[in-house]
């Protein structure tokens, strides 16, 4: 095997690697952002093998809830496992070693989301949502009657959902007395 070959191998072995240690499906968003944060790996050779890797049938890629989601096949399983000797032990080593910290970080970037979108020139749609192992948890969408109060929306959202959710929980389940 040349150089170039042994890297192309090593970056779609890391993406297997990574996907096993997932252990579940992952937005493809959450995948970039896991395999760049571990290697340098650069955006479009991480399309490339991709594709390669979805060619030979060792991923699937499909739709949910308006994501694209990655999934490790019982292929990809079982190459991974006849050919993981082959992965550099220094890259296994950063990948195990930065795994949780990288993960978890982006899990939370992803699983809260909020935007908006223009209707008119005075009315704003705003969708607001809590995703959860890629399934939406809670949704919201609500009219803004201008783009600086759709943008603060989106923004107090993105900053406080974890204490703006339950309040809203809160409210909706509560009888009248």
């Amino acid at each position: 095997m040349t150089n170039i070959d042994e890297k192309l191998a090593d970056s779609k072995l890391l993406i297997l690697y990574i996907l096993q240690k997932i252990g579940n499906p992952i937005s493809y968003k959450e995948l970039l952002e896991l395999v760049i944060s571990i290697s340098d790996m650069n955006y479009f050779d991480f399309q490339q093998f991709l594709q390669d890797l979805l060619e030979d049938k060792f991923i699937l890629k499909y739709n949910q809830n308006n994501s694209e989601i990655i999934e490790l096949t019982n292929d990809g399983k079982n190459a991974l496992e006849l050919t993981i000797d082959m992965l550099p032990g220094i890259l296994r080593l950063k990948v195990d070693s930065n795994f949780k910290e990288n993960f978890n970080k982006i899990k939370d970037e992803f699983s809260v989301y909020a935007e908006y979108t223009p209707i008119t020139e005075t009315s704003f749609s705003v969708k607001c949502k809590i995703i959860e192992n890629n399934m939406t948890t809670f949704n919201l969408e609500a009219n803004a009657g201008s783009r600086e109060q759709a943008k603060r929306i989106v923004n107090n959202w993105n900053k406080n959902a974890e204490n703006i959710y339950p309040q809203i929980l809160n409210i909706l389940t509560q009888t009248e007395n």
